[in-house]
């Protein structure tokens, strides 16, 4: 579940972001302030600001009814599609794809990544060439309001320095905390993806499923749950 595990920040221009944390869940609570330092430095023959703290990339394709409110980047080449809402605190990557109907808010897109249709992502972080297939979405508020825990599963006592209790559960200290996808994760149609889900690098998850906690790298996530390893 460590960042330099599930995350290629080669691929991403919020590398900074991440420097002095080791796990991705960490830097939520950062992304809007870092926006705001991050755009001041952008070149302005490649960058446009376009409101207040609100930096796209002149290379960028956005939709004329597309609905952005800063801080946010928009990095090169992305696409952000017909009825697009950016809430604000988002970084969308070179090369990703923001489509009809996909609402950002509190994220971090790495490059490549696509969102295309009918996406909610909120206080999450999806890796290079993530993609999150139609209607699938993030929930990032448990519904007893309670603060959001990671179900590590087997995976109990240390952590890579982080403690799992008896349950295997890794507390984060975060209300809002929606997905962390490593690079190369593929959800499909129709998934939700609940508070505190980490899905390691190269995992596929099945249409309609319900993912909860940690999903090792290399897996497949089945129908009714199931996870295995690919061969």
């Amino acid at each position: 579940m460590k960042i330099k595990e599930m995350l290629d920040l080669e691929k991403t221009i919020a590398k900074e972001l991440f420097a002095g944390h080791e796990y991705p869940w960490e830097v939520l609570p950062f992304i809007g302030e870092f926006i705001v330092k991050l755009g001041n430095t952008l070149p302005e023959d490649e960058y446009k600001k376009a409101g207040e703290n609100i930096w796209i990339a002149v290379s960028a394709s956005v939709a004329e009814n597309v609905s952005i409110t800063g801080p946010a980047v928009i990095c090169k080449n992305a696409q952000i599609r017909p009825g697009a809402f950016i809430r604000g605190n988002a970084i969308v990557g070179e090369n990703a794809v923001v489509g009809n109907s996909t609402e950002l808010k509190n994220v971090v897109l790495f490059d490549n990544v696509q969102v295309p249709h009918y996406n909610y992502v909120g206080d999450s972080i999806l890796g290079y060439k993530a993609h999150m297939g139609a209607g699938s979405i993030t929930s990032n508020v448990k519904s007893d309001k309670t603060l959001v825990t990671i179900n590590a599963g087997l995976y109990t006592g240390e952590i890579g320095g982080v403690s799992a209790d008896a349950s295997g559960r890794i507390e984060t200290g975060l209300k809002k905390m929606g997905a962390v996808l490593g690079d190369y994760v593929e959800v499909g149609c129709n998934s939700v993806l609940n508070p505190g889900s980490v899905i390691g690098r190269s995992t596929n998850i099945y249409p309609l499923s319900s993912v909860r906690g940690y999903v090792p790298e290399n897996s497949i996530v089945k129908t009714g749950g199931v996870i295995v390893r690919k061969v």
